[in-house]
């Protein structure tokens, strides 16, 4: 508590961390600056109003985990459609002030997968609105929602037992029950025009004069000591000590001098046959992965070794012309979110040839889902294409290039 951390809210059926933009202050079309919001929402359901310590009991013990996600940008770097609330940045049409249309109810389990919906809802951006709303939801949710059946607990089965009208009532009377002068809108009509949602490795300039932001993969999201080392190192000599982590579990370093970009890139950390890389591959620079079977007693397979080693082989063997985010998880728990990807693959049962016995034996496998999207035009591959597929590399890489050729206009090296 001395140092402002606790572990209070970090697991279990609690409130998990607060999802922003990584951007949040150095982009140029950035619409809202979510760092206000996240700590303020951090605050409300992980400091104590009494004590003044970390650790709210009132909002422990939830029926099931809950989380928040609150986008900056069109780019939607958050992932509002996943997550139980999610802020979506939209100016009000007849006022032009900025504020957010919610959605709620997104969430994947083993069973069930579930898109966020439209709530209908909209609040301006100020902290009192947001953390109004967020309380409002976050005590109907403690107090309603399923406790005798984990599998229907999440928020989203509460909000269809009510029905979005109804629970939008019930959302709005809880709110005007703090008397706080927080005024619930109909949700507003979403930016139009075309819009393209930005990649976040590489070198891209800040609105802020002679500064620079520069992501850098951590491939399959798996950092040793001696790389924890490196990148901080780095966040002192170039970023001021800042380091900025995205849902896809690479990093950013914000604020970079344009001056001192040349020799960061430089930097023995980020030299070839490092597993660092600012310029990296459409395929291997997107490529996320859960825990996996080496750390997590769920998994079905091993994850970030195989998702690091096929990135590597899909880069050897094909081209393609844009990022293809290709996510593992281990289980149908889904916590590297399959479904959003391009290709998603999960753990699964498969069974190969065994040419010793000649018989059919079970390996680790995988089934692989095809066509999630995420940003505005936000999609779930809720069904798998293929099934039964060995881990192996010879079993699975085929596939993945077909997939490539076949769906993403991939062509070989």
């Amino acid at each position: 508590h001395a140092r402002n951390q606790t572990s209070f809210q970090s697991a279990l059926d609690n409130v998990r961390n607060m999802v922003g933009s990584p951007l949040a202050g150095i982009d140029d079309q950035e619409m809202v600056d979510t760092r206000e919001f996240c700590n303020a929402l951090n605050d409300l359901v992980s400091l104590d109003p009494v004590t003044g310590t970390r650790g709210a009991p009132q909002w422990g013990n939830l029926p099931r985990k809950f989380n928040i996600a609150i986008s900056g940008s069109r780019d939607d770097y958050a992932h509002t459609h996943i997550n139980d609330i999610g802020l979506v940045p939209t100016p009000h049409k007849d006022t032009g002030v900025m504020g957010f249309n919610v959605v709620l109810g997104g969430y994947m389990s083993i069973k069930r997968v579930a898109e966020s919906i439209d709530a209908d809802m909209w609040i301006p951006a100020e902290r009192e609105s947001v953390v109004t709303l967020s309380e409002a939801i976050l005590r109907i949710f403690r107090d309603e929602g399923d406790r005798k059946n984990r599998q229907t607990a999440r928020l989203m089965w509460l909000v269809e037992k009510y029905g979005v009208e109804e629970f939008k009532a019930e959302v709005i009377k809880e709110i005007e029950s703090y008397d706080r002068g927080v005024k619930v809108e109909s949700a507003q009509p979403a930016p139009e025009g075309a819009f393209e949602r930005r990649e976040l490795l590489g070198v891209h300039k800040q609105p802020q004069e002679g500064k620079s932001r520069v992501g850098i993969l951590v491939p399959s999201g798996r950092l040793h000591q001696k790389e924890c080392r490196q990148l901080a190192d780095l966040a002192d000599k170039y970023s001021n000590g800042e380091i900025r982590l995205t849902v896809e579990q690479n990093v950013i370093l914000p604020n970079v001098d344009d001056s001192a970009v040349e020799d960061l890139l430089n930097e023995k950390a980020l030299a070839p046959g490092s597993r660092f890389k600012v310029n990296a591959g459409f395929i291997e620079g997107n490529v996320v992965s859960c825990t996996g079977a080496q750390f997590c007693g769920l998994a079905l397979i091993e994850t970030k070794s195989h998702a690091e080693r096929m990135a590597e082989l899909l880069e050897e063997k094909v081209s393609v012309d844009r990022p293809i985010r290709i996510h593992w998880t281990g289980c149908p728990n889904s916590c590297g979110q399959v479904q959003v990807a391009d290709i998603g693959i999960m753990g699964a049962p498969a069974k190969k040839l065994d040419e010793e016995s000649g018989k059919m034996k079970a390996v680790p496998g995988c089934k692989i889902f095809v066509g999630g999207r995420i940003g505005e035009d936000a999609h779930l591959a809720m069904d798998p294409s293929h099934t039964g597929i060995p881990l192996a590399e010879d079993d699975l890489l085929p596939v993945l290039v077909d997939i490539l050729k076949t769906e993403f206009g991939a062509v070989e090296k």
